[in-house]
């Protein structure tokens, strides 16, 4: 594959010597204009720039833009021509982060052999960039887990709007995985092949957030260094996902409308439109509906984004999918931290069950992180759970617990949780033990357990009949 150079220097012999000498497998475009070959550069179409520093001192002694900030701009490697006399100057552009330079008159040879060198490592980043992407983004229903009715409604309205070119707004609370629930709507669709662009709107200041979507000519605005393409442009005939659209700014949302229903936008200083190839997927943790209401979200822009309107559950909601989800987080990070770890201890699971989630699968996922680096054993233990969640308030008794040691108290407490779900399960303890998420020997060792720790209380074990009654009446305490 041939090198394509873009050489930017106004010395006409220079720029035909270059042409004639540099081989048949590096193709040579001259530019006289800083500005146009940025702009080529800009469209992708060279694999590297040469820049004659005398352009750069020029433009650096006027006051035009210096060629080298508006071509570093374009993301390919900048090489500089310099003659020995501005060899501090081109040291300087290498510092700034251009590639290297070279001498001029160069020396081909070692011109060629630089500009292989950094077609090489240009192209290997794109590389690792393409498929760093390729990574982030497969993500399909297979990626998601859970498999409660909750998620399950989940699946099914990504399986009905993956094909379909209507907008899709995900709602739902902060760290219930909406981001995911879209990277799985583009990757079941058929534009999986196509880029997926993840778009935080909160994060970008309101007044960049049009430039950033839009992109931008140069000039467009004070610091707008050449032109750029925006986030509707990148996505090409992909997927957009534009997370937290419920920050957008008024006039932000006023252009987001117009794009939506014309389908085509235009770059910031631009009045060229541009066709809007890509699908548009939005999410937000905030209620829409209750913005409209307050004037804070426009009621025409809501009802173009909420075509279709898919929930992403709190973690509370289908607590159930705990387990998959922690087995799945354990075996992820035990991996990628090489720790030998590679399950959970049921008492600690039983704790995870408990828990809210103000913070839902994100925040579950960061104590399972926690629980890996802690744990020293083969499985984690309830001393490798945060605090907050070891000394959460257990649920109340039918009765009150004996006083005594924090071993009692859980012992006691697991005996009641296992008995209470041999009743409601109406004596059947496999289902007992399934709902309580152990194995069913693990159960009958609940059942079965004899405090030996504290003399002054003697427990009783479960007769055939403790089925129906009260868990605290079969403890009976010596005080």
């Amino acid at each position: 594959m041939p090198i394509r150079i873009a050489f930017v220097s106004q010395d006409l012999k220079l720029r035909s010597m270059l042409t004639s000498v540099l081989g048949s497998d590096v193709l040579v475009t001259p530019a006289s204009d800083p500005e146009r070959a940025s702009r080529m550069v800009s469209e992708n179409r060279f694999d590297a720039v040469i820049l004659d520093i005398d352009l750069q001192l020029l433009a650096d002694n006027g006051p035009d833009e210096a060629p080298f900030d508006e071509l570093a701009n374009c993301g390919v490697p900048v090489i500089i021509l310099a003659a020995d006399e501005n060899r501090r100057e081109a040291l300087d552009l290498v510092e700034r982060g251009a590639y290297g330079y070279a001498r001029k008159p160069p020396v081909v040879r070692e011109l060629r052999a630089m500009l292989r060198s950094a077609f090489e490592k240009h192209s290997l980043k794109d590389e690792l960039v393409a498929v760093r992407r390729q990574l982030e983004s497969t993500v399909g229903l297979d990626d998601l887990k859970g498999s409660s009715a909750p998620m399950q409604l989940v699946y099914k309205l990504i399986r009905k709007v993956a094909d379909l070119e209507a907008s899709v707004l995900i709602t739902g609370e902060s760290g219930t995985g909406k981001e995911l629930i879209a990277r799985a709507i583009h990757n079941t669709g058929n534009r999986s092949k196509r880029p997926f662009v993840a778009v935080s709107c909160g994060a970008i200041p309101d007044s960049l957030i049009e430039a950033e979507l839009f992109g931008h000519e140069k000039g467009a605005f004070t610091g707008s260094v050449g032109a750029r393409e925006g986030y509707f442009e990148k996505a090409g005939e992909g997927t957009l996902f534009l997370d937290e659209i419920g920050e957008l700014n008024e006039a932000t949302q006023v252009k987001l409308l117009r794009v939506l229903q014309t389908r085509e936008f235009n770059r910031l200083g631009s009045s060229r439109p541009i066709p809007l190839r890509a699908r548009i997927v939005f999410a937000t943790h905030r209620e829409l509906r209750q913005m409209v209401t307050d004037g804070a979200f426009r009621q025409d822009l809501f009802y173009r984004v909420n075509v279709m309107n898919i929930a992403s559950p709190p973690l509370r909601e289908h607590s159930e999918d705990i387990p998959l989800l922690v087995h799945h987080f354990v075996r992820y990070y035990a991996d990628l931290y090489r720790k030998p770890a590679d399950g959970i201890e049921p008492e600690a699971l039983a704790l995870l069950q408990r828990f809210e989630w103000p913070g839902n699968v994100r925040e579950l996922e960061n104590t399972i992180q926690h629980a890996i680096i802690m744990a020293e054993e083969r499985s984690i233990l309830p001393c490798d759970l945060p605090e907050a969640i070891r000394e959460q308030d257990l649920p109340d008794f039918d009765g009150e617990l004996a006083s005594g040691t924090f071993e009692r108290l859980l012992r006691d407490y697991k005996f009641k949780l296992a008995t209470d779900a041999v009743q409601q399960c109406n004596g059947n303890k496999t289902a007992a033990a399934q709902s309580l998420s152990i194995s069913r020997a693990y159960l009958h060792r609940l059942l079965r357990q004899t405090p030996k720790a504290d003399s002054n209380v003697t427990e009783i074990g479960p007769p055939p009949e403790y089925v129906g009654r009260s868990s605290v009446a079969l403890l009976v305490a010596g005080e």
